[in-house]
């Protein structure tokens, strides 16, 4: 069975930052095949933004590595869903969005540290809630 799930870039810089935690072990399950990320243009060039912001120190190499397992692995999802509910940030609108589009075609979750941003639907869930779909 194939998990979708469109990965907030929180969780990515926190992969990043610490390598054992359970961000990481999110992100080592996409670059294993065992959760197939769900993105568009707008959601990469978000990635890439944060990702090169000074405070977290991160290399050129290991932002572009990333950025292209993510792009390889995944699925590239064009189609936005509107979205009615109010969110707190604007940023977050398209995470949202292509979570929904995706869903129509495939159960696709929005993995995020920050599930208290977007509206209450069971779509949206933790990392740690995202292992247990999983089972690690």
């Amino acid at each position: 069975m194939k998990f979708y799930a469109v990965i907030d870039t929180n969780v990515i810089v926190s992969a990043l930052l610490k390598w054992n935690s359970v961000p990481r072990v999110v992100l080592q399950a996409v670059f294993n095949g065992f959760v197939v990320p769900v993105y568009n243009d707008e959601i990469l060039n978000e990635y890439r933004n944060v990702l090169n912001r000074p405070k977290f120190g991160f290399s050129s190499e290991l932002i572009s590595e990333t950025i292209s397992q993510i792009e390889s692995l995944g699925v590239m999802e064009n189609a936005l869903e509107t979205v009615a509910e109010a969110m707190p940030d604007p940023k977050d609108i398209v995470f949202y969005s292509i979570a929904l589009s995706h869903g129509k075609t495939a159960e696709t979750h929005l993995v995020t540290g920050n599930v208290k941003h977007f509206p209450a639907n069971p779509i949206v869930i933790t990392p740690r809630q995202m292992l247990d779909i999983l089972c690690m």
